[in-house]
């Protein structure tokens, strides 16, 4: 096994314990609402300091219900990976390519340099 393929080995393991490792260890037993997202987090906090606070504006759009939100999240997340995938892929293959040309002109001209036998 590589180096990289190591590397690539113990980031993905580490990724996998953190995703699991709070949903086996109970972290978020003793709440409504386990895993609730920052701004969840944030609103309790600030209704606890100041219950009458009123916020500035309201959403443009509310999903009816925390599941649809949370596909919606997990397709803007998906979405942003496939952009990202996409865009160091393709730098990755022009390099590739550029490296390929490079290799193909130097061999052409080694071989222009080499006199042939009479």
């Amino acid at each position: 096994m590589s180096r990289n393929a190591k590397i690539n080995a113990l980031l993905l393991l580490a990724v996998a314990a953190l995703a699991v490792l709070p949903l086996v260890l109970g972290l978020g037993d003793h709440k409504e609402e386990p895993f609730a997202g920052a701004d969840a987090e944030a609103e309790t906090a600030i209704t606890e300091i100041e219950p009458d606070y009123e916020p500035w504006f309201s959403p443009l759009y509310e999903p009816p219900s925390g599941e649809v939100e949370s596909a919606l999240f997990a397709l803007q997340a998906a979405l942003g990976a496939g952009v990202l995938a996409y865009y160091f892929g393709l730098r990755r293959g022009r390099r590739q390519g550029e490296q390929r040309a490079t290799a193909a002109s130097e061999t052409a001209s080694a071989s222009r340099d080499i006199p042939e036998g009479d």
